[in-house]
Order: C-alpha cells, then sequence, then structure tokens
C-alpha cells in the first residue's frame, strides 16, 4: 500500500480550512498530523466545528507547536499577509498549498498595491504556481509551492481562458457578473453577513475595487497577450455556499455563440471536473453544490454581436478547499478525482 502524505491544515478554523478536513479525511493517501488554529489550541475540531466530529482528529495547536520535520503537505487557510509569514518559514522539504490570496500575483508592486503591504516573501511568491489545475497542471505537478485561485476568478477564468486564448471574444469589452454565498466573506463577525442583514436580500459589494479583480486580469492578459482591464462587480446572495458567475463579450467578427460552446467543449472534453450543461439547462448553484465540479456555457444574447457565458462551482470546493486537494492530487501523481468523488448535494 502506497505510504500517506502527512499533512497540516494551516487555520483549520476557517470555512476553507473545515472543508478541507471534510475532504481530506476521507482521501486514501492522507493523514492529517497537524491542525492549527492559534485561538483555539487545545481544543479539539469538533468544539469548533461538530459536523466533524469521530473523525481521530489532532487537537488544534499553534503553528510554532507542529513538529514539521514530519510534514510532507501544508495546506495554507490563513488570511492574507499571515499567510506569507508563516509559508516563509517552513522547511524547504515542506510542500505548500496556499489558499490564502499571498501568492496568487505574480507583480510584487501588484500584490502590495492589491492588498495595501509589500510582500514580504518575494522569493517565494516568484516560485509561486498558479494552481488553476486545468490550465496549470504540468506546472503544478514539479512545484514546492501552489497559490490556488480565488472563488471568482476559477469561475471566471474557466469560463474565458479558452474563448481569449482562441480569439473567439474581444478581450477589452468584457463585463464580470458575479454572485457568491456568504461563506466567501469568511468565517469573522462582520454586521453585513448577519442573517438579518443579508438573510432575505442581495446586494453588491467592492464596486470597482475587489481584490479578485486584478487576479483575473493577470490571467486574461496572458491568454491575450495584452495588458486587459475588466469590468467585474460580485455580489452576496443569501445562501451559505455557491457561486454564479455571468460574463458578457463581444465576439469577433466571424464568429458566434456556437463557436464558443464547441471551444468550451474541446478544451475541457477531457475534464473531470469542468462540465458543459445539457442543452436546455443553464449552469445552477444547486447542480454543483458541494461537488469539485464546475457547470460552464454560453449563450447568444439578443444583441447581435455578443455572447453570453454563466457559470456555476461551489465556492468552498471547486473555488477552495476542493480545488486545494486536486492540486494535491497533482503534484503527488494521484488520480486527479481521489477523494473528490462527491456528487453534488441537491435539493
Amino acid at each position: 500500500m502506497q505510504e500517506k502524505q502527512q499533512i497540516a491544515v494551516v487555520g483549520a478554523s476557517g470555512y476553507t480550512g473545515a472543508d478541507l478536513v471534510r475532504l481530506a479525511v476521507r482521501h486514501p493517501h492522507i493523514e492529517i498530523a497537524a491542525l492549527t488554529a492559534s485561538s483555539h489550541a487545545g481544543k479539539s475540531l469538533d468544539t469548533v466545528f461538530p459536523h466533524l466530529a469521530n473523525l481521530n482528529l489532532p487537537l488544534l495547536c499553534r503553528n510554532d507547536e507542529v513538529d514539521w520535520s514530519t510534514i510532507d503537505v501544508a495546506f495554507c487557510g490563513l488570511p492574507h499577509a499571515t499567510s506569507q509569514q508563516v509559508i516563509r518559514e517552513l522547511p524547504d522539504h515542506v510542500k505548500v498549498i496556499d489558499i490564502s490570496a499571498d501568492f496568487r500575483l505574480r507583480d510584487p508592486s501588484l500584490y502590495e498595491a492589491t492588498y495595501g503591504s509589500p510582500h514580504s516573501a518575494i522569493e517565494l511568491q516568484q516560485q509561486a504556481v498558479y494552481g488553476l489545475t486545468e490550465h496549470y497542471r504540468s506546472e503544478i505537478a514539479v512545484s514546492r509551492l501552489v497559490a490556488c485561485p480565488g472563488c471568482y476568478p476559477t469561475a471566471v477564468l474557466t469560463l474565458l481562458l479558452p474563448l481569449v486564448s482562441n480569439g473567439l471574444i474581444d478581450p477589452t469589452d468584457l463585463i464580470i457578473d458575479a454572485k457568491s454565498g456568504l461563506t466567501g466573506a469568511g468565517r469573522g463577525l462582520r454586521q453585513n453577513t448577519l442573517f438579518a442583514e443579508s438573510g432575505e436580500g442581495m446586494c453588491a459589494y467592492a464596486v470597482a475595487q475587489h481584490r479578485h479583480a486584478p487576479e483575473i486580469e493577470q490571467e486574461l492578459s496572458i491568454a491575450a497577450g495584452q495588458q486587459l482591464t475588466v469590468n467585474f462587480t460580485p455580489h452576496l446572495i443569501p445562501m451559505s455556499r455557491g457561486e454564479l458567475v455571468t460574463c458578457y463579450a463581444r465576439l469577433t467578427p466571424g464568429n458566434d455563440a456556437a463557436d464558443c460552446v464547441r471551444a468550451l467543449a474541446d478544451r475541457y472534453q477531457d475534464e473531470s471536473f469542468v462540465n458543459l450543461s445539457p442543452d436546455g439547462v443553464i449552469p445552477h448553484t444547486q447542480h454543483v453544490r458541494g461537488s469539485n465540479s464546475v457547470s460552464i456555457n454560453a449563450y447568444a444574447d439578443r444583441i447581435p454581436g455578443r455572447v453570453i457565458m454563466i457559470g456555476a462551482l461551489d465556492n468552498l470546493v471547486k473555488g477552495s478547499s476542493g480545488q486545494a486537494l486536486q492540486n494535491f492530487n497533482v503534484m503527488f501523481g494521484y488520480d486527479e478525482t481521489t477523494g473528490l468523488q462527491q456528487i453534488a448535494l441537491f435539493p
């Protein structure tokens, strides 16, 4: 039997950490050796997340209490700026799968402008591989540090990269309307995520300044071969998990929506987790809830020469911890679907 990889989940008391544990505990090649959460050190994880009871997990501890000599992989789910401080202190033998924003942006000056402080581990930032699995698989396989994309970029880039790369849409005219469940805002107490504030309504936030926009622009600019700026507006919707993105674009001359559908089908025909929705079915968050799947498709706009693209994913799974586990499988040569075969939970 193949040896199990010893993993540490850094930041296990957050939503992404909890969902990573939920998935990893059933992975045949993983042993959860350490769980860190400084504010809950000494507690069992089920005191923070009762749904994770009876799993025989290690107690929560501080990062400096982990015996890193025994750890093969660190999954890091800490907030930005905190993550880089922890990762730069890890021994070189520890592979890192970072779910925070700290290593997603390739340009240190862009990171500073976006997150408001200089990057403190620039040498690692320059080594990090962007963890959009279906598009950077070969680089992920040989990397020590993988920077998992944000949930919005995962959905948007899965939809748009094949179309931009094939010249089917005008990359200078992109409008992205994105909606996420409340777990996308994290577990910290915030007024705008209280039930009374969000439970029966929907609102835009971070208008024209969301931190995922530079990440989206970074990857689309590479695909287009020119510097791009996108129109990106996120919204919070009153559900716990799930994400829906609707993208609007101008078609390039001689192309139509059917060409976009064919390009998406061709690009992802061999991918386990990217699915073109069936004819007559529009991507829906409930079709992917709890799974590592992305549902996508493209549709002719009633405005001539334009196309509408829609994608849905679970922001905590494919948009976060599930993609992190998918990248783990790629890094260690396991079947990419290992531990991620969950069918969507419906209704």
